[in-house]
């Protein structure tokens, strides 16, 4: 008995063991008995070392335990607290999205209005390849061509001359470029941007946005926060509407403080295709230079050397103007090269030896430039001339009668040629005058009508003058693209047997066509008699075919 209450006494004097649990653990807990229905369940066998004494204090704590009753307010808070931080982080997002995209069209509008500031890329291009240093201001005068149209280009490209855009029209190595060259380095090229243009429609919005410092958001990291560019999905042709829009807020902003309206020139406008897309791309530069021309924010100038982007433009033209730019006369010519020959060369050419040039080149500014520079002129005019057969030839000669059926296609275009070629030359011989002592040649020309009447063709004649055979003024009047052109017309019809030649090649187009034509009807085992073969009701009541009776041999 005693040594049972030692045992009692013994197990009452151990001290039960301590656990700390963290508050977020117990907070854990009460949310799991708020929302599952925790209940102790039927107490369980005891534990090695548990005694029965043990246990039923355990159970009675655990009835003893209050229940949590469920607190709405506290869920209702954690929603709200994660709802606000979703829309703290979205505001934020949208914050710095906005803030970016408003920060890029302001730095995109400020670059485009820096390329027109002095000093355009094209002016030092320019300088570098004539004189091999950037052009200073005071070397501009000394350019040893003076056009006549000089006056007109400069006051289009100093911003006097207002409402209207402009078309240079004229052969190529006329001095086109050169002359707005020469006006822009009088500005500095201030207020003014150029570029080449290109018959791919993505190599033209290219040159473009480097002529505008405009990168068409190519560099846009709008994606970054969820904001679709506008490059995404675009046309080359959408590209450059999106980057006049921008050329237009710059002339806006620029037409209050200047008051004069930018230049912007597109050189060789004639290497776009005539098709679906260089069509519709010379028709958006027109619209917008229309408008433009309209409110004297921009003047457009468009450079060609081919007649067909005139004859395209003309037909919504109203306020377009058409600067021909032609050969120089033979006086200013002549004194251009003895200006030139005179500085480079100290020699001082006599009236004999430049009039002979003149004769063999006339007036082309790229011809007197080679002939200038050369230690020989007489020599490179016929170097010059020589080119200029050879070219023609190698394009448009014929192959006579016996020609195989497989170049049809080649030698009409080429006959067509050939065929002007002599119109031109018989006109020549035709002509009361075909020199004046001032003025220099006065080269035959027909109208363009007339030259698809005698080629018989209308659509070979624009082929022509883009690969400088024949030219098309903006009168339309056809001629040869140039003196040396002109002399080697004459030098071809001149040769002995030509007209044979001719005539036996157009004898054989015309027999290719006509066996082209020709339909065999072959009809077998007919019996004696007559039989009628109809055709078209438009082409006649059709022919009727008799069969003779076979007669009997004797035998």
């Amino acid at each position: 008995m005693q040594l049972m209450l030692n045992l009692r006494s013994l197990s009452l004097t151990v001290k039960p063991k301590v656990i700390f649990v963290s508050p977020a653990r117990l907070a854990l807990v009460r949310v799991a008995k708020r929302h599952f229905n925790i209940t102790p369940g039927p107490p369980g066998p005891l534990s090695p070392g548990q005694n029965e004494s043990q246990g039923e204090e355990s159970e009675k704590s655990t009835h003893d335990t209050p229940k949590l009753a469920p607190n709405p307010s506290g869920t209702l808070f954690k929603m709200f607290e994660s709802a606000a931080t979703t829309f703290a982080s979205l505001l934020i997002l949208g914050l710095a999205g906005y803030g970016y995209h408003k920060y890029y069209k302001y730095l995109v509008l400020q670059k485009m209005e820096k390329a027109f500031e002095p000093g355009d890329p094209v002016l030092e291009l320019a300088a570098l390849q004539e004189r091999g240093s950037v052009a200073r201001a005071g070397e501009r005068d000394l350019h040893w061509i003076r056009q006549p149209e000089q006056a007109k280009i400069d006051a289009i490209v100093n911003g006097s001359d207002k409402g209207h855009y402009h078309l240079l029209i004229g052969e190529k190595g006329t001095g086109k470029s050169s002359m707005l060259l020469n006006a822009m380095q009088k500005v500095a090229g201030e207020g003014i941007s150029m570029f080449e243009a290109h018959a791919d429609l993505e190599i033209f919005r290219i040159r473009l946005g480097r002529a505008l410092d405009y990168e068409f958001h190519e560099d846009y990291i709008g994606s970054l926060f969820s904001i679709k560019g506008p490059r995404e999905g675009n046309t080359a042709l959408l590209d450059i509407e999106r980057a006049f829009n921008k050329l237009e807020k710059i002339a806006l902003a620029r037409r209050k403080t200047v008051g004069r309206p930018l230049v912007l020139i597109i050189n060789s406008t004639h290497l776009l295709r005539d098709d679906d897309d260089g069509r519709d791309l010379l028709e958006l530069i027109q619209q917008r230079a229309e408008q433009w021309a309209a409110s004297n924010l921009v003047t457009v100038v468009l450079n060609s050397d081919d007649y067909w982007v005139y004859e395209r433009l003309k037909q919504y033209g109203t306020r377009m103007e058409v600067l021909p730019v032609l050969d120089l006369p033979k006086q200013q010519a002549m004194s251009a090269l003895k200006q030139y020959r005179s500085r480079y060369y100290k020699e001082e050419p006599s009236t004999g030896i430049l009039e002979q040039v003149y004769d063999r080149v006339g007036g082309r500014v790229t011809f007197l430039a080679r002939v200038a520079k050369a230690p020989d002129m007489l020599r490179t005019c016929d170097d010059i001339c020589r080119t200029e057969k050879t070219w023609f030839l190698n394009n448009c000669w014929i192959l006579g009668e016996d020609m195989d059926d497989d170049v049809m296609d080649q030698q009409k275009y080429a006959s067509a040629a050939i065929v002007l070629a002599k119109a031109l030359v018989d006109q020549e011989k035709e002509a009361e005058k075909t020199y004046d002592p001032n003025k220099g040649h006065l080269l035959p020309q027909i109208p363009l009508h007339k030259a698809r009447e005698i080629m018989t063709r209308a659509d070979f004649i624009k082929d022509y003058d883009h690969v400088n055979v024949f030219t098309i003024d903006a009168q339309a009047m056809v001629r040869a693209d140039s003196v040396p052109m002109q002399n080697a017309f004459r030098e071809t019809c001149g040769e002995a047997g030509f007209e044979e030649h001719l005539n036996a090649t157009l004898h054989r187009i015309s027999a290719i066509e006509s066996l082209g034509r020709t339909r065999e009807v072959l009809a077998k085992d007919l019996i004696s008699g007559k039989y009628k073969v109809t055709g078209r009701a438009d082409k006649g009541n059709g022919m009727t075919v008799e069969v003779q009776p076979t007669q009997a041999k004797d035998g």
